[in-house]
């Protein structure tokens, strides 16, 4: 298994750069999308390798941050979600989105840092504990 992945989807190129760069030092390898969408889409051949998705609230196109982080809480719940908006949520977190952490902009650079790295290090516990090949495993079957 590759690196895990940290998706980041946010309509301003400049800010999905900081993003980028900035999620670039972590154990994760870095994918960005424009759109809910595009990450979507991304999302139905590789939610598998994604530990972490970091999306603005406001999103072009149909969908918004809100509905993307949804729909990865219902079909792909293992991705920890980090919500950022210029504004504060005009809606209360439904029981889907409880799991979903929401950070206002501007973003702490430091804040993300540490999503990422806790997403990272579950995302390494599930591999190593689910691995046929470990010794945990093994040590647990004998």
């Amino acid at each position: 298994m590759g690196l895990r992945v940290a998706l980041i989807v946010e309509a301003d190129e400049e800010l999905r750069a900081l993003a980028v760069a900035l999620l670039e030092e972590t154990d994760l390898r870095v994918v960005e999308a424009a759109s809910a969408e595009q990450a979507l889409q991304y999302l139905r051949f590789n939610a598998g390798d994604v530990a972490f998705l970091f999306s603005d609230v406001k999103l072009p196109c149909v969908m918004d941050g809100v509905d993307l982080a949804r729909t990865v809480r219902l079909k792909w719940p293992w991705i920890r979600t980090l919500l950022t908006s210029g504004a504060p949520l005009e809606e209360d977190l439904d029981k889907v989105l409880r799991q979903v952490r929401f950070m206002p902009k501007p973003w702490r650079p430091l804040e993300v840092l540490i999503e990422a790295e806790k997403a990272a290090a579950s995302s390494r516990y599930k591999t190593i504990v689910t691995h046929p090949d470990t010794e945990v495993v093994r040590a647990l079957r004998a």
